[in-house]
């Protein structure tokens, strides 16, 4: 588990369970068959059999893992047994940061929908103790030291308005890090067409990365936790 339970909701922790990222590579891999099928490159027939026996077992992905030394070759694993033959066209012209990646983005465009509606919850609470202390007296601070008087409810004021520039940061971020990526081993589209990583994009609520290497370019990331940073204050 990403989350350390003790220091997250149930919501929050959920999300970042095993159960949840293996289901949004399942997602991923199943809109790649979609969209490969749309190109006439695999059988129609044989996404409809993927889509309806695709699953797999946490527990058995773990087995598999300690023997393969790799995580998505487990999950595949895992998958295929269950699939059965058509588990031939899974992963078909991918590498495993095009599904890691990808439903990373996914993962985290869900946590800073989240996070959205508890700042929005926030905001109405400061707001509504802004006028409750509006006319509360309070010692302004300089320096660390007393200043001139203020009013308690120009505090609830003043962490009102930061929430809302980190609505508008939030909101950027969640933009920044929706990006999918199927180009391939290192971004080249070696073994897979861009036409692929267009549908694939669309059909998941992402924009495709203009330029891209083995990954999803890491700033995009680090902008992301940048402003969970600026949040948490």
């Amino acid at each position: 588990n990403y989350m350390i339970p003790r220091y997250t909701r149930p919501v929050m922790g959920k999300l970042w369970e095993p159960e949840s990222r293996f289901q949004k590579w399942l997602d991923v891999e199943i809109a790649v068959c979609e969209a490969w099928a749309e190109l006439a490159e695999i059988p129609v027939d044989a996404v409809v059999k993927i889509k309806k026996k695709a699953k797999f077992e946490v527990k058995r992905i773990d087995e598999i893992e300690g023997v393969v030394k790799h995580d998505v070759i487990a999950f595949l694993t895992s998958v295929a047994e269950n699939v059965g033959h058509e588990s031939r066209f899974i992963h078909k012209g991918l590498t495993s940061s095009d599904v890691v990646d990808t439903a990373l983005s996914l993962l985290m465009k869900e946590a800073a929908d989240i996070i959205l509606k508890d700042l929005k919850e926030l905001m109405s609470v400061l707001k509504k103790q802004a006028y409750k202390y509006k006319n509360t007296p309070a010692i302004g601070r300089s320096h660390g030291v007393h200043a001139e008087p203020m009013t308690f409810g120009l505090k609830f004021a003043l962490w009102y308005e930061e929430m809302k520039r980190n609505i508008v940061r939030m909101k950027r971020a969640k933009d920044v890090i929706g990006i999918g990526k199927f180009s391939g081993a290192v971004g080249t589209f070696s073994n897979i067409t861009p036409k692929i990583e267009e549908k694939v994009c669309k059909k998941l609520g992402l924009k495709p990365e203009p330029v891209a290497t083995q990954v999803v370019q890491r700033d995009r990331h680090a902008e992301y936790l940048t402003t969970l940073s600026l949040i948490a204050g």
